[in-house]
């Protein structure tokens, strides 16, 4: 049995890559959260990185990782291809659920801008596997043509001075099927800059994720 917190960089091979990550597991974890970053970002986002120590802080392992390699990243429209990203996330997820420190863990997604719409997209194609999503900022809206069959409860979080992606979000909104949670933060922008803003954003995030992870603890899921 695990008795101390563990740090671990990671490399995980997939059929035509090998993406970098960061694993982190606290002693007991209630389950395991898999960030999708959006474009231009990946596992030294400091946005995510913030919000992934308070889940840590939590009690929840976070796996922090490069959707895309150095290279890819430099390809403009690698960024937005979310059929890319959602195969890598996909596979990642697959790689969680074999490897021996995470394959015992329920598993969430947390997708930022872009990485929201793969993260929706991945929860689609896995249906009640994916335990939970929070989506930070994010555009949903892209994985439209498959929020029906997502079947996570999904969290969406938007800034209230970010009015384009509010409607964007509101529409992706209706045509989910699962429970589901629109979270306004007052007097935020798109990136949750302002003084105090990300910490609400990790709060309300934290507390949606471990909902859904003490209800299979306590076998209600």
């Amino acid at each position: 049995m695990k008795t101390e917190e563990q740090n671990t960089m990671i490399h995980i091979s997939l059929k035509d890559v090998v993406l970098e990550g960061f694993l982190h597991i606290p002693v007991h974890p209630k389950g395991l959260v898999l960030f999708s970053h959006g474009s231009g970002s990946g596992r030294l986002s400091p946005r995510n990185n913030y919000v992934a120590n308070i889940l840590q802080q939590k009690g929840m392992a976070t796996l922090l990782f490069d959707l895309l390699t150095e290279s890819e990243d430099k390809i403009y429209e690698n960024r937005f291809d979310i059929d890319k990203l959602t195969q890598r996330l996909i596979k990642t997820t697959q790689w969680a659920q074999e490897h021996q420190q995470t394959k015992e863990l329920p598993i969430a997604y947390f997708g930022a801008s872009t990485g929201a719409a793969s993260a929706l997209r991945a929860a689609a194609f896995f249906g009640n596997t994916i335990k939970a999503v929070v989506s930070r900022g994010g555009r949903p809206d892209l994985a439209m043509d498959e929020l029906y069959k997502v079947k996570a409860p999904t969290l969406l979080v938007v800034g209230s001075l970010d009015t384009y992606v509010i409607s964007l979000n509101q529409r992706a909104y209706e045509n989910l099927k699962c429970k589901k949670k629109l979270e306004i933060i007052p007097d935020a922008g798109h990136l949750f800059e302002e003084p105090g803003k990300l910490r609400e954003v990790a709060d309300v995030s934290s507390a949606w994720l471990l909902k859904w992870f003490e209800k299979i603890i306590e076998g209600n899921v």
